[in-house]
């Protein structure tokens, strides 16, 4: 749970804006911060990804195992990631709160939306079927984010027609989607191309 690797990769785009080049994103993924149980190794973890210093920082889902108290001891530690850019977010399949049972739906609800203000207290903007802009030098890229979305029984809250259409068509576009599955089921087949897809699960 503490072993932590950078792995870093160059892409080229033939379509890519020119104040881009050499844009750098960090993206991070599946915490699942309630197996965490050393706060100087998660520090570690954090100070890492700090250390690339990115553009931008990038977190695919599964920030809990399965309820968003699991991140009370931990908001303030993941407030500390920075970039100039921004953080963002999406959620991922845990992050729902399906795998364990709740006193009532609504208290399943309620847990969801403690999740989506953390983020929040985290500095991140969640993306929850929505898209954003990053502008640079009068240029700008799409960044979109979609709800889980996985086959083989996996929810199907994503709606990714939804998070692109406020964007013009031709505008490159970066999409967050925790389940990798999304790519070939959806991304791959829908109006609005789609230039790179960052997952985790």
């Amino acid at each position: 749970r503490h072993f932590y690797k950078v792995r870093k990769l160059t892409l080229h785009f033939p379509d890519l804006p020119a104040a881009f080049d050499g844009f750098t994103i960090t993206q991070i993924s599946d915490i699942h911060v309630g197996s965490f149980t050393n706060q100087k190794e998660v520090q570690k973890g954090i100070d890492l990804a700090n250390a690339q210093q990115s553009d931008l920082l990038l977190f695919t889902g599964d920030l809990v195992n399965h309820a968003a108290s699991e991140m009370d001891p931990w908001i303030s530690a993941f407030a500390q990631l920075q970039a100039p850019y921004g953080k963002y977010s999406v959620l991922g399949n845990h992050d729902y709160g399906d795998y364990i049972q709740w006193e009532s739906q609504t208290a399943k609800i309620a847990n969801l939306e403690r999740l989506k203000m953390v983020h929040k207290e985290m500095g991140f903007r969640l993306l929850l079927n929505e898209s954003d802009q990053i502008e640079k030098e009068s240029e700008s890229i799409a960044l979109v984010g979609v709800e889980n979305w996985g086959k083989n029984g996996f929810q199907q809250y994503g709606d990714l027609r939804k998070a692109t259409a406020p964007l013009p068509t031709n505008i490159f576009k970066v999409l967050m989607s925790h389940d990798p599955s999304h790519w070939d089921v959806v991304s791959e087949d829908q109006e609005q191309h789609i230039h790179l897809t960052l997952a985790g699960h």
